[in-house]
């Protein structure tokens, strides 16, 4: 508790005390600082702080010999306290301080010293400039995905730590509402394949191979492809614009403060439900693009659903289908730790939430298609 006026005698009196609050007896030039800064008494410390009339001399001292305890929150606010006093002119010293006191404090100065400095950027072109900034991205993502796999095989390890209500609640949001959008793409684009086979198929008189097409075609490559894209501009853009606002709150700031690890509580429960919901989508989208393609070959092609099924079980064999569902728990790690990591790199307005869940869909989308590019090369090297 910050005071002043009548409030002083009252602080003075608890100053000799473990257990005392926080507080502040302020005199012509001396801030006298007492009992316990820590992380309890932020609030009560942040609130008396914004009202307490501090003092406008040349010099001030503050004296902490009267402190019986501090954390870093007590430092960051003691050190807030001593800005607003040099904002206004004065010279600030620090008095009386125990030496782990005087050590955290100076610790915490130094950290908010290199945490406002600018970066530096290489002089001259202007692209010069900007790829340096694209390679802090670049280990900013690699940094980001180490402390995801860290944290998903510390998880394994230990299940406990796990929270299953959000990881449950974001397989129902991830999995289960997706399921319309999933369908009906994945439907149409069975219809179009069939439809496009059709008209070339009809010319050389083998309509019973439109089977054939949309199999290989959506099993193997298209529908585990469409899913992820889907899901990109559905689910990873929201995890951006959620973690990105968190981030403007400074909702991920008090997590940290409280020592919550955010990638635990915020991203590990998002990977950890994509990559159980994506191989999920990706047979509900071979099976309804199936369906769309026999129903658009029964009506162009006069082919019954019967001999297109038995047509596709001689054509399809179990290894196509397999390649298609191994790469969506790749596309789903891919589409959360992009969206999850343009959130982390929000900062601080609403047109950066805008921004990055933006360059969150993009990036994601291009990843995909560039890792589902290395899935094929690398199965026509294998020869499967």
């Amino acid at each position: 508790m910050l005071v002043t006026g009548n409030d002083i005698q009252e602080t003075c009196s608890m100053s000799g005390q473990e257990t005392s609050p926080a507080g502040v007896e302020i005199t012509a030039d001396t801030l006298a600082c007492s009992g316990r800064w820590t992380v309890g008494d932020v609030a009560r410390l942040r609130a008396g702080m914004e009202h307490l009339e501090l003092p406008s001399g040349d010099a001030v001292t503050i004296t902490g010999s009267a402190i019986s305890a501090m954390d870093t929150t007590g430092a960051w606010l003691l050190l807030q306290l001593r800005a607003r006093l040099e904002a206004a002119g004065s010279r600030v010293s620090l008095d009386g301080f125990s030496a782990a006191h005087r050590r955290l404090l100076d610790y915490i100065t130094t950290e908010l010293n290199e945490a406002r400095a600018p970066a530096a950027r290489p002089a001259g072109k202007p692209w010069l400039a900007g790829l340096y900034a694209r390679g802090d991205d670049m280990m900013d993502m690699l940094a980001f995905v180490g402390e995801c796999v860290m944290t998903l095989l510390s998880a394994i390890r230990h299940p406990g730590r796990i929270r299953w209500r959000e990881l449950l609640d974001d397989i129902y949001q991830t999995g289960f509402n997706a399921l319309p959008i999933v369908g009906l793409l994945s439907f149409l684009m069975g219809v179009v394949i069939a439809y496009q086979g059709a008209v070339q198929l009809k010319l050389y008189g083998a309509n019973i191979y439109v089977a054939d097409l949309v199999g290989h075609s959506m099993l193997r490559e298209l529908a585990p492809l469409l899913t992820a894209i889907l899901i990109c501009g559905r689910t990873g853009s929201a995890y951006a614009a959620k973690i990105g606002t968190m981030k403007v709150r400074e909702e991920i700031a008090a997590l940290q403060t409280i020592g919550v690890p955010p990638v635990e509580l915020l991203v590990l429960p998002k990977l950890m439900s994509l990559i159980i919901v994506m191989p999920l989508l990706s047979v509900y989208a071979d099976m309804l693009s199936i369906f769309g393609g026999m129903v658009m070959a029964n009506a162009s092609l006069g082919i019954s659903f019967g001999a297109f099924l038995e047509r596709l079980e001689e054509a399809i064999s179990m290894s196509t289908f397999m390649i298609g569902i191994s790469k969506a728990p790749v596309f789903a790690a891919i589409i959360a730790i992009v969206g999850c990591f343009q959130g982390f790199k929000v900062e601080g307005s609403a047109e950066s939430v805008g921004r990055h869940t933006t360059i969150s869909v993009v990036q994601s989308i291009f990843m995909v298609i560039i890792v589902d590019a290395m899935f094929s090369i690398l199965f026509s090297m294998l020869g499967i």
